[in-house]
């Protein structure tokens, strides 16, 4: 067995002028809120940190149950890129941790994690304007300690909660797991061009790496920021090449002045190989076989 947690977002307002998106996990046998954060939109950066919480505070949790099929499962027609692709990266992530997802949509089965927004509906907007909150920073940092209150006055003591989860992954572990993952293809002069910028591959003595133009690999974005490329079962490090411009086919490369320093690599036990994901998004019913 193990543990069931009830996740799903509520659009309120919240705090300040606008609404925001409030993201929680429920724990199914205790009623305890394991996970909760801001968004201005539902988004996966939302879930992340939800099931980052839940993983760093208690472990891993076996089935996550939700009933947001509009972010959780896409329909065909407006297939998302593979980065917009909220049900894909979330639940590629689960499957790396062994946590099931479910998604039917039975009223009562849901019954828990609604009753808990009327409960927040009614407290939270209260307590956070008398605190004077008034940005998402504020709000998360504010919740942190509203939900250890919350859970100590509702719900049962956290050593009844961590009992059942399975082991706590490591912090690296999480950090590479909830991740967002990106294909992308190597342009001229070997770089890869990511959010606007052009990064160098570098192995982990400091040295660029050239791959053919077109060469596809994957670009991991981890949860704390970190980016990396993995092509087919090598890992390497990404380093911003600064004001980059690709102004001719065939421009000089740049090549960094400095002695080449050693790159922190993350072992390749870690669960995004380019083939597992790529066999990954095949399988996926919703994205209609089609590696965007």
């Amino acid at each position: 067995a193990g543990e069931m947690l009830q996740m799903d977002a509520s659009v309120h307002l919240w705090f300040g002028n606008d609404k925001s998106q409030l993201h929680i996990a429920v724990d199914d046998a205790t009623g305890a809120i394991v996970g909760a954060y801001f968004d201005p939109q539902e988004t996966l950066n939302g879930y992340y940190h939800v099931l980052h919480q839940v993983l760093t505070n208690y472990g891993i949790p076996y089935m996550l149950f939700t009933d947001r099929r509009t972010v959780f499962e896409y329909k065909q027609k407006n297939s998302p890129s593979v980065e917009e692709d909220t049900f894909t990266q979330f639940s590629y992530a689960c499957k790396q941790l062994g946590i099931e997802i479910k998604t039917s949509s039975v009223p009562q089965a849901k019954g828990r994690v609604e009753r808990m927004f009327q409960t927040l509906q009614s407290r939270l907007p209260l307590e956070m304007r008398i605190s004077g909150i008034n940005t998402i920073e504020q709000a998360n940092e504010f919740l942190n300690s509203y939900i250890k209150e919350f859970n100590a006055q509702f719900a049962l003591p956290v050593d009844n909660i961590k009992s059942v989860f399975e082991t706590q992954p490591d912090i690296e572990k999480i950090n590479l797991t909830l991740a967002v993952l990106t294909s992308r293809k190597v342009d001229n002069g070997s770089c890869i061009k990511f959010k606007k910028n052009y990064y160098l591959p570098m192995d982990c003595n400091g040295h660029s790496v050239h791959y053919r133009k077109g060469t596809v690999g994957m670009v991991i974005q981890s949860f704390n920021g970190e980016i990396f490329l993995c092509v087919d079962e090598k890992v390497y490090a990404l380093d911003l090449l600064p004001g980059h411009e690709l102004s001719s086919k065939n421009f000089d490369l740049a090549v960094p002045n400095d002695q080449p320093r050693k790159r922190y690599i993350p072992p390749m036990s870690h669960p995004w190989k380019q083939d597992s994901f790529e066999r990954y998004l095949k399988n996926q019913a919703h994205r209609n076989n089609s590696v965007a």
